[in-house]
């Protein structure tokens, strides 16, 4: 008798996994799994919804299905719809969920006609049927979201406003001239930038949205309000379920939570103190439970993985469009400690920028905007944590990385 793994969300983790496993995937959206980090290029017409679109899964996913409680002693599953799916592995790819800020105007997870989380292909195809040319929207939120909606907003030919509470754009990633030139880009785009600016609660008509308040009374009129405030892991039904909660779900080097019939990967995973909320490591996790329930359960004679999962070393790439396409790339540390070295290389009139940080003989970030020819010897060599050549410095930002 085969075992039954039963996997709970259709995201890029879980659909992962069901290309490699054959599993019971439980989908809560209407849509086949896409790829979520191209939403902004299907909000900015680049993609239609359909290109977007994962690889198909060994199995059929049971689309439109919202797993609601766990039974973890009669290993069951209990859906929306009233269905019990049985389980011998059940796997956690629950994603997260967009942080709601709090607003004067927000009440609860009902958001005002006009005010969208980005978060879904529905968040997305609904945002792209209100904007027109010359609608006004703000944008809140600076990170990696938040800039690509704004840039993607622009192309539709809305007039974008970027508000960002921190001291800088995505800076979480970039460091300061990086993200000055990132600032210069989406003004250049025609976004109007905001920094060091808290927005304080949204002004309605009629159950729809009409501005946008910030703190120090200004106020930006808007018909579209996009919240791009980050996300939280989804863990309402492992807490619910008694599995140990931190910030995400308590899992091993195995991927596995708690209860030992129970794993969980992706957005909604804690590890080692880690909510990775990116694709990179949601794949790799899956990848690797992959291979520990193929061992588990003998389904293709694969044997168990050499080593436990110890982490992800995540890239971030971004593509902003226009008239001047900008590439951008960040890795690790981009800001050095006291006693690090630091190569860096500008090119103004390209608005190309590349800067590494090395620390002792290893590299431990770097940042590069505009030329991105040296990214994929950086990444390796800093993912694989070894030891940099003895070699000059500035080897590490030729185009091919001093090889």
């Amino acid at each position: 008798m085969s075992t039954r793994i039963v996997v709970v969300g259709g995201g890029t983790a879980g659909a992962r996994l069901a290309q490699r496993l054959p599993v019971t995937l439980l989908g809560e959206e209407p849509h086949a799994p896409y790829n979520r980090v191209l939403l902004a290029d299907v909000l900015a017409g680049r993609y239609a919804p359909e290109v977007i679109a994962l690889p198909e899964t060994r199995e059929p996913v049971r689309l439109g299905v919202r797993a609601v409680r766990i039974d973890r002693a009669a290993r069951t599953v209990e859906c929306a719809d009233g269905s019990l799916v049985g389980y011998d592995r059940l796997v956690l790819a629950t994603g997260s969920n967009p942080v709601l800020p709090p607003l004067r105007g927000l009440r609860g997870a009902e958001l005002p006609e006009g005010v969208h989380a980005f978060r879904t292909l529905d968040d997305c195809l609904a945002l792209r049927d209100r904007v027109r040319p010359g609608v006004r929207a703000v944008v809140i939120g600076g990170g990696l979201l938040g800039v690509s909606a704004a840039r993607a907003l622009a192309a539709l030919g809305a007039e974008v406003v970027l508000t960002q509470q921190g001291e800088r754009l995505m800076e979480r990633q970039l460091d300061a001239y990086a993200s000055e030139l990132l600032r210069e880009h989406m003004e250049a785009l025609g976004v109007e930038v905001h920094t060091e600016c808290r927005v304080s609660g949204l002004r309605q008509r009629d159950g729809a949205v009409t501005a946008v308040e910030l703190a120090d009374g200004f106020v930006l009129d808007a018909q579209v309000v996009v919240l791009a405030c980050g996300v939280r892991p989804r863990v309402a039904l492992a807490r619910e379920a008694g599995l140990d909660v931190g910030r995400g779900i308590l899992v091993d080097g195995e991927l596995r939570t708690s209860d030992p019939y129970i794993h969980a990967v992706g957005d909604c995973a804690e590890h080692g103190g880690r909510v990775y909320g990116l694709a990179g490591p949601a794949l790799e996790q899956a990848d690797h439970l992959a291979a520990v329930l193929q061992a588990e359960t003998a389904t293709a004679g694969a044997g168990a993985p050499d080593a436990a999962y110890t982490g992800t070393r995540a890239l971030t790439r971004l593509t902003l469009g226009g008239a001047q396409p900008l590439d951008l790339a960040a890795f690790g540390e981009a800001t050095p400690q006291p006693g690090d070295d630091v190569v860096q290389l500008t090119d103004a009139t390209r608005s190309a920028y590349r800067k590494v940080v090395v620390r002792g003989d290893r590299l431990v970030g770097g940042v590069l905007l505009g030329d991105l020819a040296a990214v994929g010897s950086l990444a390796q060599a800093w993912e694989g944590d070894e030891a940099l050549p003895d070699a000059p410095l500035l080897h590490l930002l030729t185009h091919d990385g001093g090889s």
